[in-house]
């Protein structure tokens, strides 16, 4: 990885991301497979908050914690990560990740339906990343625009690797005219739109 990162946070995050590959090439059940960022689309993301200084955030798919610590140390010690995840056993390991790598002061885990803890969440946030459901990504989205900094960044994965299952993502943003919009080719596909 070529960035500033302590080299101990790097060596974590591969060994996390490596347990990952492990644990989802045994596992059958897709709920149950970690399904973890490729590294380099957590690359970009990391460029992206640092680049803009972007301190509130929310992620939508915590799993392991893998890009939950990626968000959380590119937003620095003034940033905060809402992460929310459906699944308990998935955020006991991202909270015993998240203390290994020295953030979990800066990270909220909230178990849920994340269209349903959405509707209670305050915000403001200035940076938000999906990487869950894919199908409920546009109401999550509607659900989220009053809640959302004037320059805000959204950020979506697996636009190439499941482009059907994204594709009303696309389009509700698509639908919003003062964003900005593109796809980066990078990992499973990155889509990143800007309110200009």
């Amino acid at each position: 990885m070529q960035t500033s990162m302590p080299q101990e946070l790097q060596l974590l995050l591969r060994h996390i991301y490596e347990e990952g590959q492990q644990h989802d090439a045994r596992t059958q059940e897709r709920r149950e497979k970690m399904l973890l960022l490729e590294p380099e689309t957590a690359q970009v993301l990391s460029l992206l908050i640092r680049s803009s200084k972007r301190k509130r955030i929310l992620e939508v798919g915590t799993s392991a914690g893998y890009s939950t610590i990626w968000l959380a140390w590119a937003a620095g010690e003034q940033g905060h990560i809402l992460s929310i995840d459906r699944e308990a056993q998935k955020h006991m390991l991202a909270d015993a990740h998240l203390r290994q790598a020295g953030l979990r002061e800066q990270v909220t885990l909230l178990c849920g339906d994340a269209t349903e803890v959405i509707r209670d969440l305050e915000g403001p946030f200035d940076f938000v990343f999906f990487d869950a459901d894919r199908f409920s990504a546009p109401a999550q989205l509607s659900l989220l625009l009053p809640h959302l900094e004037r320059d805000v960044m959204l950020c979506a994965d697996n636009v190439l690797s499941h482009p059907e299952e994204i594709a009303g993502y696309l389009q509700a943003i698509a639908a919003l005219s003062d964003f900005e919009h593109l796809v980066l080719p990078v990992g499973k596909g990155l889509s990143i739109a800007y309110r200009t």
